[in-house]
């Protein structure tokens, strides 16, 4: 079946009222991202962006703010009525917007992130095949308990007869392992036929998507049923608890591939690394480090202990010592950061520099060799090359009302203890004398002094001690 032949709709309006939370549920994250996300990445591997439809209602302007630059539609269902009421919604949606209503349409829970595309291709292949009106993907867990079950016509067939909720069981089904995954291929014109059929007279008061398997069966239309290869595929998640069992089983796929891929990871069951992050060969991970959002780490750099990195880009060579936080910063060949720096957002560190320990960076660029070893702050700064910024020597940059820029030159010293008050410029070569407060630009090649003169009085010690021990 070609892409444009079917679609893909992501149910994401439910509140999620079990995770005691105020975020809504498709927006708690696992692996680093948001459930929604997992679910549209996902699709995406089998349909482009504008063939994905993301039924919203519970907090639908928060959750479409927090996925549309993923380019998927979205249907509003503002009033949630269950299942079967989101996909009269997704009809409605194409009646009213007059588009190309897919052949076919794969439906999915916007809360199972464990889903891999190979199933969904499984799914989608054996819909079309089969010529099948509805074609359920199910699974075999441990324990079918509270799930609703796949009753086929035949223990050996394909075929199925209806979806039975669990409490809805007889006494004979209780046996029946096979449960109802909530993930669909349907035809589309089979489904939007049948959906004025479904009836809310349940407990719920609910139209349930489940009841559109015996309404096609009873149509004479083909309802069959492929299982998932693992059962955790398809779960999902209703308390916390349940999120973070799920957020662990990500991590640890994440972990695991990056090791067939060359990475050492030591310890990885300590280590927390969101589900995008990219790491070259060769690079090791000790244990206790935070890997998070898109951040990517080149070949053969070291990362130890205790260091988090968010959304920032290490290239080859690189040694992180520990305790190191760094955030949106870029770190180029053979530069050595840290222990216990601070690199925010806007920080370039050139090739082979180093930044020391408890130092700190705000949106500066340090050029190659340049090294600021020790107790600095250098915030909104241009380095040049080999420039040395002496221990605690830091960029006034804020005057209380604007960010301001200090530019020091390629080969310029910046003694220890010194205060460079922006806006500055240091020439290239200059000398900052230790312990110097410097607010006036510094010409190329000269020294700039800012300090008192130092005056001695000789005896003058000796004699205080002398004073007080005469009183």
């Amino acid at each position: 079946m070609k892409k444009s032949d079917f679609g893909v709709v992501i149910m994401a309006a439910g509140k999620g009222t079990r995770l005691k939370s105020k975020r809504p549920k498709v927006l708690h994250e696992i692996g680093g991202q948001a459930l929604l996300l997992h679910m549209i990445a996902a699709a995406k591997m089998i349909v482009p962006a504008e063939k994905i439809y993301c039924v919203i209602g519970h907090e639908a302007d928060r959750v479409k703010a927090a996925v549309e630059h993923t380019g998927v539609g979205f249907v509003l269902q503002a009033e949630q009525r269950g299942t079967g009421h989101a996909l009269q919604m997704v009809k409605a949606w194409f009646a009213m917007n007059g588009g190309d209503v897919p052949e076919s349409l794969m439906v999915l829970s916007g809360d199972v992130p464990l889903i891999r595309t190979e199933t969904l291709k499984k799914l989608l292949e054996i819909h079309s095949q089969e010529n099948a009106a509805m074609t359920i993907l199910t699974a075999i867990p441990e324990s079918a308990f509270g799930y609703g079950r796949v009753l086929r016509t035949k223990e050996d067939s394909m075929e199925v007869a209806a979806i039975i909720e669990q409490k809805d069981l007889s006494a004979e089904q209780h046996h029946v392992r096979e449960i109802n995954s909530g993930i669909y291929c349907f035809a589309t014109k089979a489904l939007f036929a049948q959906l004025d059929s479904l009836s809310d007279k349940n407990a719920n008061g609910e139209f349930y998507l489940t009841d559109a398997a015996s309404l096609l069966v009873a149509d004479g239309a083909r309802v069959v049923a492929v299982a998932a290869e693992s059962a955790d595929e398809v779960l999902g998640a209703n308390t916390i608890a349940e999120m973070m069992h799920l957020d662990a089983a990500v991590r640890a796929t994440t972990a695991r591939r990056l090791m067939a891929e060359g990475v050492t990871i030591f310890r990885p069951e300590t280590c927390v690394i969101d589900a995008q992050v990219k790491i070259g060969a060769d690079t090791v991970i000790e244990p206790y480090v935070q890997l998070l959002g898109a951040t990517k780490i080149g070949e053969d750099c070291r990362v130890r202990s205790y260091s988090v990195i968010q959304n920032s880009t290490i290239a080859n060579d690189v040694l992180i010592r520990n305790g190191c936080v760094l955030d949106e910063a870029k770190v180029d060949v053979g530069a050595m950061v840290g222990p216990y720096a601070h690199l925010r957002p806007g920080s370039e560190i050139g090739e082979g520099a180093h930044v020391g320990n408890f130092v700190e960076t705000k949106k500066t660029r340090m050029g190659r060799g340049s090294k600021a070893n020790h107790l600095s702050y250098l915030g909104d700064a241009e380095i040049g090359e080999g420039v040395n910024i002496g221990a605690g020597a830091i960029t006034c940059n804020y005057d209380g009302v604007n960010k301001n820029m200090t530019r020091i030159g390629d080969g310029a010293f910046i003694g220890s203890d010194s205060t460079l008050v922006a806006p500055l410029t240091v020439g290239k070569g200059a000398y900052i004398a230790a312990g110097s407060c410097i607010t006036e630009d510094v010409p190329e090649g000269a020294l700039a002094l800012g300090r008192s003169r130092q005056a001695i009085k000789p005896g003058w010690a000796s004699a205080r001690k002398a004073d007080k021990t005469k009183s």
